[in-house]
């Protein structure tokens, strides 16, 4: 059993500019009474990490699978020849392009109405809104982007709220662990939707795409609002072990103010290391997403099927990656004393670094099809780490205000989504691997400065402006 009073970490020297206390080693206070890890099986907290896990994979399937049945879409509405393909690398068949939504900030809506019903409702709308593209593809280009620009309102209330909840639901030495399972469920969605569309297109109909994610999307729907609750207190059949121990665990960290500290909150530097990070790391995360299957069609030049399949290999990677980064960075903390912003920083400089080092081979290797699968696959899988870093850095930070930041850093992260594929698009106008090579590496580089401003002013400890006495608990 470990003693309720570490020693320095040997690892706490990382950065001496961090100005932490000793303390931020300790993952609960120094003496106080801790309530016994309860079971993991069957409790209550991994049950919700299951279910959000699900969720977040409808989510991320019912996003990607235009960019799979939009080429069957444009083949069924016009007869034009796609003229945009690249003729350095030798024919291996054809593709299509992507589409990309937009986000908005839940976390504030999150903390009045409670995570659960907004996530939802979120997955919910998304799902119906999925079901209703065919009928809005018939009526032209302008009604699709309207439905797909609703189905991004409610996306984008998701992870605030997601994160809203684990502000109530996971304990301290466990976060990684919880967030990254149920985060990792976008990961597979893209994994298995990515293939799974381009067989319902091949051998069925595009329309059965949005169908098919749609109705399970409703489906899922009914079972988070049977099974799920917005803390511990509220579960119907939750352990009295369980529920003691979430609450004492998270005693010491939670706000009891009423009103949202905004403008302490907003001049936080952690809070800007983290919207740096976020910004930084989802320029070269939309941009792979949204134009991995062009680059396959247009540079490597795969057919529907095989691109769909290659083109979810590295989400495949990215998913295995956070699920046991998670647990290795919460045994880090309970086993070998890491403090909270070692971990993270370490986190986040291999998920950002890492990927922009063989994203930049990858643009480097010419027509080598299996090496640049690889160096893709390896620049997204290391991106995982990342779950375990920045992504959570805000309940570590501000637990009470956990879906507000990342409402907040959300909003400066999809700035790439909007932008990121539009500058990609303008700098490969002739689809050449030299212009590639041009936007594999300023995304690169965009990742590489994120890591670094996190890692020189993210914190690990909860902040005083959190905290209602402006005392407690320094995670």
């Amino acid at each position: 059993m470990r003693s309720p009073v570490r020693g320095r970490s040997p690892v706490r020297g990382l950065s001496p500019i961090d100005g932490e206390e000793v303390s931020d080693n300790t993952p609960l206070l120094q003496g106080a009474p801790q309530a016994e890890a309860a079971p993991v099986c069957c409790s209550a907290r991994y049950n919700l990490a299951v279910l959000a896990f699900f969720g977040f994979f409808v989510l991320y399937a019912l996003r990607v699978n235009l960019s799979v049945a939009l080429v069957d879409m444009v083949d069924s509405n016009t007869t034009l020849a796609d003229n945009r393909t690249s003729k350095e690398c030798a024919e291996h068949s054809a593709s299509k392009k992507a589409l990309h939504k937009q986000m908005i900030p839940g976390g504030y809506v999150a903390s009045k109405v409670g995570g659960k019903l907004l996530l939802g409702l979120g997955i919910l709308g998304t799902s119906i809104f999925t079901l209703f593209t065919p009928i809005a593809a018939d009526f032209g280009v302008g009604a699709l982007i309207v439905l797909r620009a609703l189905e991004g309102l409610g996306e984008g209330v998701t992870f605030p709220a997601m994160h809203a909840m684990w502000s109530s639901w996971a304990p301290p030495l466990e976060r990684s662990k919880l967030l990254s399972i149920s985060y990792a469920g976008a990961q597979l969605g893209t994994v298995i939707s990515l293939p799974l569309s381009g067989i319902i297109c091949f051998y069925m109909n595009w329309t059965y795409v949005f169908y098919l994610f749609g109705i399970v999307g409703i489906i899922w729907f009914a079972l988070w609002i049977w099974l799920v609750s917005d803390s511990p207190e509220t579960h119907k059949s939750i352990s009295h072990s369980e529920k003691e121990y979430i609450l004492s665990s998270l005693k010491n960290q939670l706000s009891s103010q009423k009103t949202v500290p905004w403008i302490p909150m907003l001049k936080s530097l952690p809070l800007w290391a983290i919207v740096v990070a976020h910004f930084s790391y989802n320029w070269s995360f939309y941009t792979l997403l949204t134009l991995l299957p062009t680059y396959m069609k247009e540079i490597l030049r795969f057919n529907v099927q095989e691109d769909g399949i290659l083109s979810a290999v590295p989400y495949f990677g990215c998913w295995l990656c956070m699920i046991l980064s998670g647990q290795a960075a919460d045994h880090l903390r309970a086993k070998w004393n890491f403090s909270t912003i070692c971990v993270r920083r370490i986190f986040s400089l291999i998920g950002m670094i890492g990927p922009a080092v063989f994203l930049v081979a990858a643009g480097f290797i010419g027509c080598d099809y299996s090496l640049a699968v690889a160096f893709l696959t390896i620049s997204t899988t290391l991106g995982g780490f990342c779950t375990s870093g920045f992504s959570i850095n805000h309940l570590d930070i501000a637990p009470s205000y956990a879906g507000i930041l990342l409402g907040i850093t959300n909003t400066f992260g999809t700035i790439p989504g909007m932008v990121g594929p539009v500058i990609a698009k303008s700098l490969t106008p002739e689809n050449t691997i030299r212009e590639w090579q041009t936007v594999f590496c300023i995304a690169a580089a965009i990742n590489v400065f994120g890591a670094i401003f996190f890692a020189l002013f993210a914190k690990g400890e909860v902040q005083n402006w959190a905290l209602s006495d402006h005392h407690g608990h320094r995670n």
